[in-house]
């Protein structure tokens, strides 16, 4: 494989994980599905970027040059910016953040140090307290199972505008990222099934094939590079 991952979680209420990768040479890697909006800082030759990168809902196939570095901060589900609906970046429709002088970008008017893989808390921090980010309340208290004073429609209608996707598919795409990694640890099949809450083999397959884009024995034999997949947690059927 020809990228490696570093990754560690976060204790701020904002970010879900904060991950690094470099590419050790070029090539084709699956970009699989992924439920969270990400700020992403590429370090390519002596290019600089920082992107707002929005959720995946199908995998799909991407070239990777070589000799990249990246720093990825995953916001945790429901943190949305109130300027910039995440809906419009579904799907890598993502937005190249504008450059300023000595490395540092723009961002809803505001100039700001690029972050790092060590202080990616206190960058966040500081969005938050320019209200750059927000968090969405709803969301959480539906992952967490509370009951809602809301309507389901409202419900969904909070979670479709923080997440720019519905709660059922968010489950999917987490249900195929947790049968991956137990595909990858060395699982068989049906116990892949059980135990990510799939109704049969039939089910697993049609699900990782589209959202992780391999069947699941190929996912066994770890015949392709996929991007970044750290472990989650089982969902309920359905």
């Amino acid at each position: 494989m020809f990228m490696t991952f570093e990754d560690r979680p976060s204790d701020s209420p904002f970010i879900e994980r904060v991950w690094r990768c470099d590419s050790h040479g070029g090539g084709s890697f699956l970009s699989v599905a992924a439920s969270h909006l990400e700020l992403v800082v590429t370090r390519l030759g002596g290019l600089t970027m920082v992107t707002l990168r929005g959720p995946e809902t199908r995998a799909t196939t991407i070239d990777c040059p070589p000799n990249g570095q990246w720093v990825g901060i995953r916001f945790r589900l429901g943190v949305y910016l109130p300027q910039l609906p995440t809906g419009l970046l579904l799907d890598h429709q993502d937005l190249n953040l504008p450059m300023a002088n000595g490395g540092s970008f723009w961002l809803e008017g505001f100039q700001w140090e690029l972050p790092d893989f060590e202080n990616a808390e206190a960058f966040v921090g500081r969005l938050a307290r320019r209200g750059v980010i927000a968090q969405d309340p709803t969301v959480e208290g539906v992952l967490r199972g509370d009951r809602q004073a809301l309507t389901p429609r409202s419900v969904q209608r909070h979670f479709r505008l923080a997440t720019g996707m519905t709660h059922g598919l968010f489950r999917q795409i987490e249900r195929a990222r947790h049968a991956t990694n137990l595909l990858r640890a060395g699982s068989p099949i049906l116990d892949a099934v059980h135990e990510a809450g799939y109704f049969d083999q039939a089910h697993l397959s049609r699900s990782v094939k589209g959202l992780i884009g391999q069947t699941p024995a190929s996912i066994q034999r770890e015949e392709a590079q996929l991007s970044f997949l750290y472990k989650t947690g089982p969902q309920p059927r359905g």
